[in-house]
């Protein structure tokens, strides 16, 4: 039986690679606080995301690594630091933030603030520090489908302090005007006030801060592609040619201004129903996953017409934050821990960790 030491320890986990950005778990430094007591093992893997999908592979991976070297328990800890994705910049607006993702569609009604919503509340929910910025400023609904109301306060320092709920940071315009007051703005104050949300919000330090962008590709996409350094793009679509013909426009938007799409969510897929099980595709068959292909992108997801969704918008509580989730839920979670997945690649790709100062 090979003796169960530090050095054999660390060999043995040098062959364990990392699923998502490859290299092995040594090499990329993510093996912390290892310790032997007999035939106890015990240590950290820092992972570069908590909402990490792969972490019952890597775990299966590490324990037959350790299983020959007479390893008889192994003690795994979960831990996380998430990489920033785009460089630093002296003169960033938000420094404190590691990765921006834009929600975007092409046109309304596909539920872009449904996946914007679930997708901060899933990523909070699996113990990374997220923001969510409304920024469809005539048409602000994130606050009443998370169930936050308020009026944000100024901190000492002159900024505005954030509403928090279900774990994530939000700002909405709809905290600063009263219920039912109709925006009627041009174009230029819609881009003052996704500029001053940015701006002026104390953000703090967040590993993933979610935009929820308008429909179209007008003042308010400009504004946020010229004012931060957006991490990626996800565009949401039904599988109707409707959708799919706008949702087109916006990836040559996103194109244009050289913001990175991270991949299509197809967003109502098909109705399951809650007592037969049967999927009835009532805004058509694989649109998004169409639109994916042709455009060399990623399918994220197929997230199905579930009413518990509906029911959690109008109540304020997420789907994936539901005591009985459904299947969109599931499908939602898993939706945003492939972005977050992707988040790290491009993290990786970018080089060496970046401290925030």
């Amino acid at each position: 039986m090979p003796q169960l030491t530090e050095a054999a320890v660390v060999d043995a986990l040098r062959t364990v690679q990392e699923p998502e950005l490859g290299g092995d778990l040594v090499s990329r430094n993510m093996v912390k606080d290892l310790a032997i007591d007999g035939t106890r093992v015990s240590f950290t893997i820092e992972l570069t995301t908590p909402a990490c999908p792969l972490k019952d592979e890597i775990e299966a991976d590490v324990r037959a690594a350790l299983a020959p070297l007479g390893a008889e328990t192994v003690d795994l800890a979960w831990g996380a630091m998430v990489r920033r994705s785009t460089p630093s910049q002296p003169l960033q607006l938000i420094p404190g933030v590691k990765n921006i993702i834009a929600v975007a569609s092409g046109k309304g009604g596909v539920g872009k603030s449904t996946v914007s919503v679930n997708l901060a509340a899933a990523l909070a929910r699996d113990g990374a520090s997220v923001g969510l910025l409304d920024a469809d400023i005539t048409g602000p609904n994130i606050p009443m489908m998370l169930g936050v109301e308020g009026q944000p306060r100024a901190t000492a320092d002159n900024r505005i302090e954030p509403l928090e709920r279900h774990g994530v940071k939000v700002i909405s315009i709809a905290f600063f005007v009263p219920e039912g007051q109709p925006i009627v703005w041009r174009g230029p104050l819609v881009g003052g006030a996704i500029q001053q949300f940015l701006r002026d919000v104390d953000w703090g330090d967040l590993d993933y801060l979610v935009i929820d962008l308008p429909p179209g590709t007008s003042d308010a996409q400009l504004t946020l592609a010229q004012s931060v350094p957006i991490s990626g793009a996800v565009l949401v679509t039904t599988p109707q040619e409707v959708s799919v013909s706008d949702v087109t426009k916006a990836l040559g938007m996103f194109e244009r201004m050289s913001v990175p799409v991270i991949g299509v969510v197809e967003n109502m897929s098909a109705f399951i129903c809650p007592h037969c099980g049967e999927a009835t595709e009532i805004f058509g068959r694989g649109g998004g996953e169409r639109f994916a292909r042709a455009h060399g992108l990623e399918l994220l997801g197929q997230i199905p017409l579930d009413i518990t969704v509906r029911q959690g918008g109008d109540a304020g509580v997420p789907a994936v934050a539901q005591r009985e989730p459904g299947p969109a839920a599931e499908a939602l979670v898993r939706l945003a821990r492939t972005v977050a997945a992707r988040m790290s690649v491009r993290a990786a790709s970018e080089g060496p960790v970046l401290t925030v100062s």
